[in-house]
């Protein structure tokens, strides 16, 4: 077994998890709010979605339907920020662009297999032409170049996000901020860790080769 599936091994226990935890949340909790009933449900998905997806039968959704189903995601969570007391709405739709971030990667990874697979097909069919033009030429460079740019960009985005959830706690407990540790508290830091691991195993599997 090669270093590269051993990464997938790990993601893909990672990713079970966290859809097994997506659902126990999103169907059998008894904790009120539609709102976080369809965030669970939706982390649900993206976690089985990349479990699947480093394997070769992992084709779970088509490349199109993952594109528009992630993309819808990814607007669902700004656009249902609520705002906490003396909160304001910006602050409210901040807190929440970590989860949109996560599922603009799966939309951003399903778009990158459907366009990759089109250029493909286009090859193979001979509508490229064996000798293209300089202006096709710097098209095509200029392409994987973009690709890349939004890729690094949403990795390191989600790497501090996943940073900063695994550690928050940590700091907190160090500059003398630590909350008493009853249910809520452990219920915070529960989801914390879940979140951290779930944005770093997400920014690992935009980074490998698919």
């Amino acid at each position: 077994m090669s270093a590269r599936d051993v990464v997938y091994c790990l993601l893909t226990v990672l990713f079970a998890a966290a859809a097994v935890r997506g659902l126990r949340q999103g169907v059998l909790s008894r904790s009120p709010g539609r709102r976080r009933r369809v965030d669970q449900l939706l982390h649900a998905a993206m976690a089985l979605a990349m479990a699947a997806m480093p394997w070769t039968w992992g084709g779970v959704l088509p490349d199109v339907a993952q594109t528009v189903l992630f993309a819808a995601a990814a607007l669902w969570f700004p656009l249902t920020a609520v705002r906490r007391r003396q909160e304001s709405g910006l602050l409210a739709t901040a807190r929440r662009m970590p989860h949109a971030a996560g599922m603009a990667a799966m939309a951003w990874m399903g778009w990158m297999g459907h366009a990759t697979m089109g250029r493909s097909h286009e090859n193979l069919a001979g509508v490229l032409p064996a000798t293209p033009h300089a202006g096709h030429l710097a098209h095509a460079a200029g392409e994987p170049a973009a690709r890349e740019a939004v890729t690094a960009v949403l990795a390191l985005y989600l790497l501090a996000c996943g940073l900063r959830s695994l550690t928050r706690q940590m700091l907190r407990s160090a500059a003398g901020f630590a909350e008493p540790v009853d249910r809520p508290a452990l219920r915070e830091s529960y989801g914390l860790f879940w979140d951290g691991l779930m944005f770093l195993g997400t920014a690992v599997t935009l980074l490998m080769p698919h």
